[in-house]
């Protein structure tokens, strides 16, 4: 007769409070499938932001190209458009340069888009040339003038009257300068375009 030992009792909180071991999200196959898919959606969404801007600039130019009207005609607006731009007068900077493109026959629609040679990127530096282009053809050996990073009208007349006739004869000489500059780039660029598009024709 065989004796039978009693089998140990465990003690049933013991086994419950031991925590159970699951494998970490981070380790197992399909975690790692999802972090390579998630980082291979946002690099492929920055190299089609970085191709983004290509195709916008194409865009334009084929529109600048195909405007209707002569290549003077287009020149002298986008000559307008970059002197009117040039000018701190947030909110009549187009007003001015379709107004300007109206006197010397310009293309209006051209003008309107030279304006944009001065936006939130390009104000600051812009500005401030041309407030240090003023200062030196007025002979200002003053101190050094801060520049507002909030660029309006009412903040540059707030400085005081000296200040705004300092940035706006800086503004006329180097919106003539770069009016000038405009034109001519402007006219040679509309040609060289003309010429591709009637190559493409006639291939």
């Amino acid at each position: 007769m065989s004796s039978r030992l009693p089998k140990p009792l465990q003690d049933p909180s013991a086994t419950s409070s031991q925590p159970s071991a699951k494998p970490s999200n981070l380790s197992t196959p399909k975690a790692l499938g999802k972090k390579t898919t998630a980082d291979g959606s946002h690099l492929l969404a920055a190299v089609k932001k970085k191709k983004v801007w290509p195709r916008r600039l194409k865009y334009f130019y084929y529109r600048f190209v195909r405007l209707q009207g002569s290549p003077k005609a287009l020149a002298r607006g986008l000559a307008a458009g970059i002197f009117a731009g040039l000018f701190p007068l947030f909110g009549f900077q187009t007003i001015l340069g379709v107004a300007i493109a109206a006197l010397i026959r310009g293309n209006k629609i051209m003008a309107a888009a030279g304006t944009w040679v001065s936006n939130p990127l390009t104000y600051v530096p812009i500005y401030a040339l041309n407030f240090q282009v003023g200062r030196w053809l007025l002979g200002d050996r003053s101190g050094a003038v801060a520049i507002p990073q909030e660029q309006s009208l009412q903040v540059w007349m707030e400085m005081g009257a000296d200040i705004t006739l300092t940035l706006f004869v800086g503004c006329a000489v180097m919106g003539m300068l770069c009016a000038i500059a405009g034109y001519f780039g402007g006219l040679r660029l509309i040609h060289w375009g003309r010429r591709q598009r009637s190559k493409r024709r006639s291939s």
